[in-house]
């Protein structure tokens, strides 16, 4: 089984608990306007990489991870690769491997064939880092090209299940930063039973130079970053234990 990978990082910090191999996949449905790694939307960019090489590769850096490591797998959007993660999973936790998915859940449906394949993937994660981008559907069309319901609702299932998640949402000024968006936010997170922890991410424009570099034009050209208080707010507002 081959996977599309676009990069590998061997000392993440911030993609789940720990220290962490990261493997970036390649391919992404969603069009967020704040990317900053559009160089992975298009799945055939990645070079085919099978499970057994990463997990060999990833098992090099073992000894960096100690209490609470392992590997994260982020994108791209790893659930475009169903069997794919859920061969690198299955063989990870054979190894005793803690496995996380940063996700934006918009491959989720609970049709199938996918729900099945998630629902055996589930068996194999041990935790979720979901990106809700809006809490608003129209607003998320608009901010990702997306809709969220199919989002909320794996966040629903993950509740239900009782697979432990960190819900991130990056905060973008004249996008989501409203504190109408951000109470209804609060609200849906509260109706979780399975939340271990919530981020806030402040925008940033590091990527801008990327979408130049394909010829696409930088939709939020002129939104600067979110300042201090307005950060802030927004982990006040989430609870997030930041303030």
């Amino acid at each position: 089984m081959q996977g599309f990978i676009h990069s590998t990082e061997s000392f993440g910090s911030v993609d789940g608990p720990g220290v962490r191999f990261v493997i970036f996949v390649a391919g992404c449905p969603m069009r967020c306007q704040f990317c900053h790694n559009p160089d992975t939307w298009n799945m055939q960019v990645g070079e085919e990489r099978s499970a057994d090489e990463l997990l060999a590769q990833a098992l090099r850096y073992q000894s960096y991870w100690k209490d609470g490591g392992g590997i994260t797998v982020s994108g791209g959007e790893p659930l475009l690769q169903m069997d794919f993660m859920i061969e690198l999973f299955r063989k990870a936790k054979e190894k005793g491997i803690h496995t996380t998915i940063d996700t934006s859940g918009a491959p989720f449906t609970r049709e199938e064939p996918f729900f099945g394949k998630f629902h055996e993937l589930m068996q194999y994660t041990d935790l979720l880092l979901v990106d809700i981008k809006h809490i608003d559907d129209e607003q998320h069309r608009i901010l990702t090209g997306h809709t969220n319901e199919n989002i909320l609702d794996m966040a629903r299932y993950l509740s239900q299940i009782g697979k432990p998640v960190w819900i991130r949402h990056v905060l973008v000024p004249a996008r989501n930063d409203k504190d109408e968006y951000l109470e209804r936010l609060y609200d849906f997170i509260k109706s979780l039973d399975n939340v271990e922890k919530v981020e806030v991410l402040p925008y940033h424009t590091f990527g801008e130079y990327k979408w130049k570099e394909l010829g696409y034009e930088y939709p939020l050209a002129g939104i600067e970053p979110p300042d201090r208080e307005r950060i802030r707010n927004a982990n006040r507002i989430l609870h997030t234990g930041q303030e």
